[in-house]
């Protein structure tokens, strides 16, 4: 089988493995790297971590699948994931989640043509006292409301 993921991902793993009583404990610093040179999770990618922990392929999907913070399928190089659990929508995420769906121009779980964002909804990101909340990458941003959103994306267009 061919490797897929770099020395970078194995030589990560082997500076970990002291640090964990089992190496099956590394699945979740596992899916991390592998997710950080791919940006997503393809299926092969998970049969090598699969391979790499020695467990089934199915069971580093399951977590996978499990856990928001995984992508299985690919994202655009900016991931907007709005919460709408009760607390945020009652603050108006659902407000939030129509305004990015017109300035993206695209709908909740799609990626723009250009592959530079991709939006979806989180279950929850643990903010209820700071509500509404969104996760843009891996930065938590809380208190959203629609001219700051406007702001994060205008700034992430910049970047490119």
């Amino acid at each position: 089988m061919t490797k897929l993921l770099s020395e970078k991902f194995y030589t990560a793993m082997k500076k970990l493995e002291p640090r964990y009583p089992t190496k099956k404990a590394l699945i979740l610093p596992a899916l991390h790297q592998a997710q950080e040179e791919y940006g997503w999770l393809p299926k092969e990618v998970l049969g090598e971590v699969a391979e790499y922990i020695g467990v089934h392929s199915a069971q580093i999907r399951e977590v996978a699948s499990f856990y928001t913070m995984y992508n299985l399928n690919p994202v655009g190089k900016n991931h907007l994931k709005i919460c709408t659990n009760v607390a945020c929508c009652l603050r108006g995420a659902d407000e939030l989640m129509n305004f990015a769906e017109k300035k993206l121009g695209i709908k909740c779980g799609e990626t723009t043509a250009d592959g530079m964002f991709s939006l979806t909804e989180e279950e929850c990101l643990g903010a209820c006292t700071t509500a509404p909340a969104m996760m843009a990458n891996d930065d938590y941003i809380e208190e959203l409301d629609v001219n700051k959103l406007n702001q994060y994306i205008e700034k992430m267009k910049a970047s490119k």
